[in-house]
């Protein structure tokens, strides 16, 4: 009797042991974290695009009339005024066709007019008068005509520019709308970017523009938004394009690369903010662990990242929402539902925990 009694109580007394070390293996097994409560995101975004500096206009200037040039008083690289003469036509054919065309058309006019007169008093029939009102519209737009090809023989800078390239020399024939030169206006200058449809559908949100050019890196330009295409192109991209005004001390030129930052407001109901250390990866996707109050356990969420920002937070468009609970330090040793505690917050006034 006495026997089976130690049995019993070294029983217990295995059983009761036991349960104390899988009680105490249990708490090692909580993990303490720190956590930080997800919040909206509300300050400014800024995207960045590769972009190009090209002239504000790039033409190529032709006579409307053909015949041999006598005059181009422009070089390669020259600036020429709006309106200055950059090139001429032989005006000789040109000027004996108008005089024929004018005497003819004064002969024409004067006996219209005298018709006209006469049908006025009721004296003509109605057939002549037909005849004579035709026929001086008929010369009066040959006339006309014939006075622009006069006047076309002359080529006008048609902005302030530069020549960029000529294509023919005097002394020889060119054909009415054969380019000439070439011209580029550097009165302003446009920058242009291709951007993804995920920005282009935002793009009320914009809200400014700059860029910095490679050869200026410690400058950043104003721009100024000029169109967006209303189609992609073959690379599913739609392109904008923005105006640049040059800056005094500052030699910018067509054809110069640069990057253009775009300033938008995010929308606040799908934008979060958390700690960068709360971010872990795996398999090339970022992910974080949100903590579930009730069950006092973890559980991972897949997340996508926006921008990262300079004060070490991070910018999430889709994931979490606020309000969530995150862990922010130690992310890597913890597993699927684990069970963890939260670490006491430490009060700004007790520094070191001293008190």
């Amino acid at each position: 009797m006495i026997f089976r009694n130690f049995w019993v109580v070294l029983g217990v007394m295995i059983v009761s042991v036991s349960a104390c070390r899988s009680s105490e293996m249990e708490k090692k097994s909580v993990v303490m974290v720190k956590t930080e409560v997800v919040k909206p995101y509300r300050s400014e975004l800024k995207i960045t695009y590769p972009g190009r500096i090209r002239a504000a206009e790039d033409v190529d200037l032709s006579f409307r009339v053909s015949g041999p040039i006598v005059k181009m008083p422009v070089d390669a690289g020259g600036f020429v005024r709006k309106g200055a003469l950059i090139a001429e036509i032989d005006p000789r054919d040109y000027e004996l066709q108008l005089s024929a065309t004018e005497a003819e058309y004064r002969q024409i006019k004067s006996e219209a007019e005298r018709v006209i007169e006469l049908y006025n008093r009721k004296s003509v029939p109605v057939n002549d008068y037909d005849k004579a009102v035709s026929g001086l519209q008929q010369i009066s737009a040959k006339y006309s005509s014939h006075k622009n090809a006069l006047k076309d023989t002359r080529l006008l800078a048609p902005f302030d520019g530069y020549v960029q390239k000529k294509f023919f020399e005097v002394g020889e024939t060119v054909g009415a709308g054969m380019p000439v030169l070439s011209m580029i206006n550097t009165r302003y200058f446009e920058v242009v970017i291709d951007i993804p449809s995920s920005d282009y559908v935002r793009q009320n949100s914009f809200r400014d523009f700059s860029c910095v050019a490679d050869v200026y890196p410690e400058k950043s330009f104003p721009l100024e938004l000029m169109d967006v295409t209303k189609k992609a192109n073959l690379n599913q991209l739609y392109g904008m394009r923005l105006r640049l005004n040059p800056e005094e001390g500052y030699n910018l030129a067509a054809g110069m690369s640069v990057n253009v930052t775009i300033g938008y407001e995010p929308d606040e109901h799908s934008m979060t903010e958390i700690p960068l250390s709360a971010l872990m990866e795996k398999n090339g996707k970022s992910f974080v662990w949100v903590y579930l109050p009730s069950e006092k356990r973890v559980k991972s969420c897949k997340v996508n990242v926006r921008q990262i920002l300079k004060d070490g937070s991070v910018v999430l468009d889709s994931g979490l929402k606020i309000g969530d609970i995150v862990v922010s330090a130690g992310v890597h040793k913890l597993k699927e539902g684990m069970s963890v505690e939260l670490l006491k917050p430490v009060s700004k006034t007790n520094v070191g925990g001293l008190l």
